[in-house]
């Protein structure tokens, strides 16, 4: 059999770009092995440096078609995999055990749909085969409860009287107040009272090696906002708005906030960008187009989807099945799982923090 090139070997793997960081693998040093033996036989193994489980099939089979078509390759086996690193927070303040990364889920405006987003979007990073959790500190008014299916009254576990642990829900973990206190119990308390109450739910939560924690903000620019910048390290923010012009001057006051705390903006959802009609499937924009992209423009970041306003969606989280995981199919739950792998591949160019947990490694198949 004649003698397989290495080089050519090697052009074959660079002529695949990674669809969400436009680079190939050797410069994303995601290719940590290729071989070939005597027989014509080739193994590549890759690890993308981000939640990416959706889209491992469908590169490993463009690889291996890829490396077939080399002269002297008779079969080539290809397996994709991840690899989640923790990243720097602002400030390089110290992570907190059990937590690579934390990404903030904000908006200037309350009614955009930011619970629904960061609900579905910790789900959507759990698809793609990362460990994720979600923390409700929207004190006055959590929901993330009731959108993962938590029954009321349902309680925490804790260890040693000294920590709560999290609730799991459709393969994630979960914190919230509501946990610890009835649906009709007001929470009456001032600024100090509440930042003080997402510290400890923070803190003292036993939270299970994770490659992300999701924190579902509550609205405005407020103490909230301001305790987790100050002291919770919080690797980059996402802000949810939706296209009309009142809630994108909300969410440009969102964007500023972020920055002067040192928070990286990793990107803008644009939710309800436009109605399906559930009788006829008609499409309108509501409220308005590309508010989005122009806030995204402005302020150099990345517009990192767009969610449609849909009957289904709200019955759906109501209903404690979130879209997500509903209707895993769905083009809903497409739009979920590439803003999802979108978010984790623009973290994973962020620097790395190198004190922090030991990288969590998975190797598919598919």
């Amino acid at each position: 059999m004649a003698e397989i090139s290495r080089s050519a070997l090697e052009g074959a793997v660079r002529e695949y770009r990674d669809p969400y960081l436009a680079t190939d693998l050797y410069q994303l040093d995601a290719v940590k092995a290729l071989d070939a033996d005597d027989q014509g036989r080739v193994t590549l193994t890759v690890e993308l440096p981000y939640a990416s489980q959706g889209i491992a099939g469908g590169m490993a089979e463009i690889l291996t078609n890829a490396l077939e078509g080399v002269e002297g390759v008779a079969s080539a086996e290809v397996r994709v995999g991840q690899r989640i690193h923790a990243h720097k927070a602002q400030r390089d303040l110290e992570s907190i055990g059990g937590i690579k990364n934390i990404i903030a889920i904000a908006s200037g405006k309350g009614g955009v749909g930011k619970s629904t987003t960061a609900v579905n979007l910790a789900l959507a990073l759990s698809a793609e085969g990362a460990r994720v959790g979600i923390l409700d500190a929207d004190i006055y008014g959590p929901s993330v409860g009731m959108m993962l299916g938590i029954p009321e009254g349902q309680r925490p576990g804790t260890e040693g009287d000294k920590y709560f642990l999290p609730i799991q829900a459709h393969g994630i973990q979960a914190m919230s107040m509501a946990f610890l206190v009835t649906d009709k119990t007001p929470m009456v308390w001032r600024g100090p009272m509440v930042s003080g109450a997402v510290q400890q739910l923070l803190t003292q939560t036993l939270w299970k090696e994770l490659d992300y924690l999701v924190v579902d903000m509550p609205p405005g620019t407020g103490d909230i906002q301001l305790t987790l910048a100050q002291k919770v390290p919080v690797t980059g923010a996402v802000v949810v708005t939706t296209p009309q012009d009142i809630a994108l001057l909300d969410c440009k006051k969102g964007i500023e906030m972020f920055r002067k705390v040192e928070i990286p903006v990793l990107g803008v959802v644009e939710n309800m960008s436009i109605h399906i009609c559930s009788n006829c499937g008609h499409e309108e924009p509501l409220f308005g187009q590309g508010g989005g992209q122009r806030v995204a423009d402005d302020y150099q970041t990345e517009l990192l989807g767009q969610l449609p306003l849909h009957l289904t969606i709200r019955e759906q989280t109501d209903g404690g099945n979130p879209s997500v995981v509903a209707e895993p199919d769905s083009e809903v739950a497409r739009r979920y799982r590439d803003i999802a792998r979108r978010l984790s591949a623009g973290l994973s160019t962020r620097a790395k923090n190198q004190s922090g947990p030991i990288p969590s490694i998975s190797i598919s198949d598919d």
